[in-house]
């Protein structure tokens, strides 16, 4: 059982949920990159067998919910190379469903072509558009076409599974966390870094920490654009987790959120834009702990602590990094897949050069 459930087992009864990830994910210490005080990872990697990374804690709310309403298929947005659509389709199809996906343009890294075949290798249906008010248009279209198809409507995920429900994920995971603390495996943590997009994995920490008594602080590092990414859509996010898991089971405690900063130092130029810290970060991680940080999110956030560190402000104090990342292979699910058959707007991944800051370490 989760630990969200263990805790509020009303909740059990009413929201729906399946298993899909492997519980709890590790946790470990930073050994060999700390200065004057202890770095640990909370690697959330391998937390799924298909595909790691953040989303199968959210997926596992976020599809049990579309199957309870009798969903056959699951819509949902992001760029070319979006690990939320990926997993999505990944974890639909393992579930019976599918995934139609609309997607907009983005910078070019190796991962986008990766992710793009990857989809190509699931029931997934793609769609490209030429901006986020062309996928709003695009997706109604598609929604009408399916429900006519099929005489269901796809059930809607937002960008990143960041909605109420997909939230509940981080509530859980930060109960999850709690216990590792309360088990010895870590001490309670001073401060929490995580990466800040649709704001679901923060919004769901701040709360579950906190309802689990834990008084770490949450610093989110801004990796999307602000309009995206703000404090006022972060209290928004996280009052409607608190309201729903409220008005489901009582006991469970309704919270102000005090949180009154994001970090936006490490943004760069534009979303998946790769940045000399974040490089100089994913290179250290490699080397000397042999993690691997991808440009867009954990490269960024992982920038952002160590120049804390470096500048003295985390001294003396237990520090966490949430590592957001998938690391399962995707190597033996694309072998041989040609990119032709996919919709040609997406063939410019594979025909054009990355961004200049794309290395591997």
């Amino acid at each position: 059982m989760i630990e969200l459930f263990r805790q509020y087992p009303a909740l059990k009864r009413g929201l729906p949920h399946v298993s899909l990830g492997d519980w709890p994910t590790p946790v470990a210490r930073l050994a060999n990159i700390g200065q004057d005080c202890r770095i640990d990872i909370k690697n959330d990697a391998m937390s799924g067998p298909l595909y790691g990374g953040n989303k199968v804690r959210k997926l596992e709310f976020l599809l049990a919910e579309a199957a309870a309403n009798g969903a056959q298929e699951v819509m949902t947005f992001g760029v070319a190379g979006s690990n939320h659509a990926l997993a999505t389709a990944l974890y639909a199809e393992q579930q019976g469903m599918r995934c139609i996906s609309a997607l907009t343009p983005q910078r070019n890294a190796h991962y986008v072509a990766k992710n793009l075949l990857a989809a190509l290798s699931t029931n997934a249906e793609l769609h490209h558009y030429a901006s986020e008010a062309a996928a709003s248009h695009g997706a109604r279209f598609q929604c009408l076409r399916h429900r006519r198809k099929t005489g269901v409507a796809p059930m809607v995920i937002p960008g990143g599974g960041s909605s109420a429900v997909g939230t509940v994920g981080f509530v859980n995971a930060a109960f999850e966390l709690a216990k590792q603390v309360a088990n010895n495996e870590l001490p309670e943590p001073d401060k929490l870094y995580v990466a800040l997009g649709t704001m679901g994995t923060a919004a769901g920490l701040l709360l579950g920490l906190r309802a689990a008594g834990l008084a770490t602080e949450v610093v989110p590092i801004r990796v999307v654009r602000n309009s995206i990414g703000n404090l006022p859509g972060l209290h928004k996010l996280y009052d409607a987790t608190n309201k729903l898991l409220h008005e489901i089971d009582d006991r469970f405690p309704l919270i102000s959120l005090q949180q009154d900063v994001i970090r936006h130092d490490q943004f760069g130029e534009s979303y998946a834009v790769f940045t000399e810290s974040g490089m100089a970060a994913k290179k250290l991680l490699a080397q000397q702990e042999n993690i691997a940080l991808e440009g867009t999110y954990t490269a960024k956030t992982m920038a952002a602590l160590l120049s804390d560190m470096h500048s003295g402000k985390l001294s003396g104090l237990n520090v966490l990094y949430w590592h957001t990342y998938n690391a399962v292979s995707l190597d033996a699910r694309i072998a041989g897949l040609d990119y032709h058959t996919l919709p040609s707007e997406f063939h410019p991944y594979f025909e054009r050069p990355v961004q200049e800051l794309d290395v591997a370490f």
